[in-house]
């Protein structure tokens, strides 16, 4: 696709191409990027024509977004043309220095009618490296340097100074003779003399002694008198992760199925006498009733009253989630092994452990079925973003009047192919009910409780931290056999207990927005001659660490300390591949420790009895 870049005023018709999949995410609506010198930032989606952007179809997530249209960003072939569609991207910062002659403005010129980003003197502009950010508002804008420049609290700020108008003679110099770092640089006013150093800028509430307040918009948007915004403004630079924190969501396109209690749920509300068992609300005849059905039914009358119970009240639907009907629709799949011979975007080939002969038995224990997804779609939806923090407000993708009702948001649509591994509910039920399985999981849910932040990551018990490291361990090993490279393989993990169904499985898949099909290198890997010695070559992987012991003996690694065992020696992956940003894992919760025992403890040991690795396989 291409897009263009735009300032206020007329749209200047320059065109850099990007990849499809950018415009969700890294470039996505709200987004500062870096293209070939200049630093743009994308408007909302109120700025898309809409006639090139053609609508995707997902109703799963639509359902889960609430009235909502999904697009897709217009696509070209070919070189662009001046007629190519494109989206418009807005320069930010505006206020750039020349890289030879030093000048500070927010000018755009024109040579021989074509835009150009050159100074007077020949030099290119260079965009400034800090911009202002609302602490909690989420709302971005230019530093005033000029404004900037002539204030302050020492004693350089005099009447001269606070009177001067060269608003032409700013420059950005750096000076060795004031020291190093921030201090070195410099914004000076060449009216005034006044030279004020970069260093002031980081200081606390620095913006709110000089009397610089946040304006309550964002960069593409038209200031007005109602953008009040009370909250402090905070210098970064422009291009810190911490300015665009995207809310992002996806869902596999897959054919809804009920899990198993909504859809007993569905047959207690069916029946005939429930609406006796609601309408007693708690009298005599209520557990009578309740009892009949629950004895037509095969549910408990505890299930029948706590129903009622809740009949009338607004709950959230286990449906709303989407992976628990992705997970339905996995179990679906892999209750029939075999080819699949369906049609559409959903294709899943399942094979069990226990009736292949060359699956250890302690393997097989714990991983139950395996499902080669020959073919799955995905569907990625843009809703908004933050910035500077996670408990910063959320600026919808879609800003104009209409998008508060039914917003338009960018999105993506995907297809590719993954391996999916289901595992034994029994075993991992009794594994996590140990208590050093309990403790060492405790660690990381203690933790996630306390940083405001890790509220939006999956609740790290102890069937989740092992799921995930295991298919962290799985992606490093598949990216050396399956033909791609490791950041183009995703995982979506199914692991939780608070729900009626309870879920332990993982899918690791790969796809690509800008192809309609797969290189098949991942299927192939599914099969059970390929996909054993894989997994137990990637346990025997992780058994060491070239960082340890630290390494296994740590329970305090990576961001705000939310990884155990954990490293980019042996589990981290690539941030795009993982769900929770390299977070939530632990190698003991796999492999064991010295006081843990592991989920998949005892499956190297078995196998080394009576085995040997040998490039990559385990042969007898």
């Amino acid at each position: 696709m291409s897009a263009n870049h735009s300032r206020r005023g007329p749209v200047q018709r320059i065109k850099h191409d990007l990849r499809l999949s950018e415009t969700v995410s890294p470039f996505g609506v709200g987004a500062v990027v870096d293209i070939r010198g200049e630093s743009l930032i994308a408007p909302d989606t109120s700025w898309w024509d809409k006639r090139y952007a053609p609508e995707i179809h997902c109703e799963r997530l639509v359902e889960r977004l609430g009235a909502s249209t999904l697009r897709e960003a217009p696509t070209h072939s070919g070189r662009a043309g001046k007629e190519t569609a494109g989206l418009t991207y807005w320069r930010f910062p505006t206020w750039r220095f020349c890289e030879r002659c030093s000048r500070l403005s927010q000018r755009t010129s024109k040579d021989r009618g074509k835009w150009t980003n050159n100074c007077e003197c020949g030099g290119m502009l260079i965009p400034m490296r800090y911009v202002a950010v609302c602490e909690k508002g989420s709302h971005l804008q230019d530093i005033p340097w000029f404004m900037w420049a002539h204030r302050g609290h020492d004693a350089g700020v005099t009447e001269s100074v606070r009177l001067c108008r060269a608003y032409k003679e700013l420059r950005f110099v750096r000076s060795a003779k004031h020291g190093e770092g921030l201090k070195s640089l410099r914004v000076e006013c060449g009216g005034c003399k006044r030279s004020r150093p970069m260093s002031d800028l980081v200081a606390k509430e620095a913006f709110g002694r000089d009397g610089i307040r946040c304006k309550g918009f964002q960069p593409w948007q038209e200031p007005l008198l109602t953008n009040v915004c009370e909250h402090p403004l905070i210098a970064v630079q422009r291009g810190a992760t911490g300015n665009y924190i995207a809310e992002r969501i996806s869902a596999l396109d897959i054919p809804e199925e009920k899990p198993q209690s909504v859809a007993l749920a569905d047959a207690i509300r069916a029946h005939g006498d429930f609406s006796r068992v609601v309408a007693d609300n708690g009298g005599p005849k209520t557990e009578i009733i309740a009892g009949w059905i629950a004895d037509e039914l095969g549910v408990t009358v505890e299930e029948v009253l706590s129903l009622a119970l809740a009949e009338g009240e607004q709950r959230n639907d286990v449906l709303a989630d989407l992976k628990d009907g992705e997970w339905a629709a996995f179990l679906k799949k892999l209750a029939k092994p075999g080819r699949d011979r369906s049609q559409g975007d959903f294709i899943v080939d399942a094979w069990s452990t226990a009736e292949e002969p060359t699956v250890p038995d302690a393997l097989s224990a714990r991983l139950t079925t395996v499902g080669k997804v020959r073919r799955v779609r995905e569907v990625r939806a843009l809703k908004g973003f933050r910035r500077y923090s996670a408990d910063a407000d959320m600026i919808h993708a879609d800003l104009s009047t209409e998008g508060r009702r039914k917003p338009t948001l960018p999105a993506i649509e995907m297809y590719g192919e993954g391996i999916f591994l289901q595992f034994g509910e029994k075993f991992l039920a009794d594994w996590e009910n140990l208590v050093a399985v309990r403790a060492r999981a405790g660690i990381l849910v203690d933790r996630r409780s306390k940083t405001a932040w890790a509220q939006r990551l999956d609740v790290p018990e102890a069937r989740f931290v092992a799921l995930h490291t295991l298919a962290h361990l799985l992606i490093r090993r598949l990216a050396y056999a399956s033909g791609y490279s490791s950041a183009s393989l995703q995982e979506r993990i199914y692991a939780h207990t608070d729900r009626t169904d309870r879920m332990a499985g993982v899918l690791i898949y790969t796809a690509a927005g800008d192809a309609q099909g797969t290189l098949g290198g991942l299927v192939r890997l599914g099969a059970p001659e390929k996909l054993v010695p894989l997994l137990l070559a990637a346990l025997d992987d992780a058994d060491v660490c070239s960082n340890d012991p630290v390494c296994i003996e740590s329970d305090r690694q990576g961001a705000s300390s939310l990884n155990l065992s954990a490293c980019h020696g042996c589990t981290l992956v690539s941030e795009t591949s993982c769900e929770s940003a390299n977070r939530l894992l632990d190698r003991q919760l796999v492999l064991g420790g010295r006081d843990v025992p592991g989920l998949m403890e005892g499956v190297l040991e078995e196998i080394r009895g009576r085995s040997t690795l040998s490039n990559g396989r385990w042969d007898d």
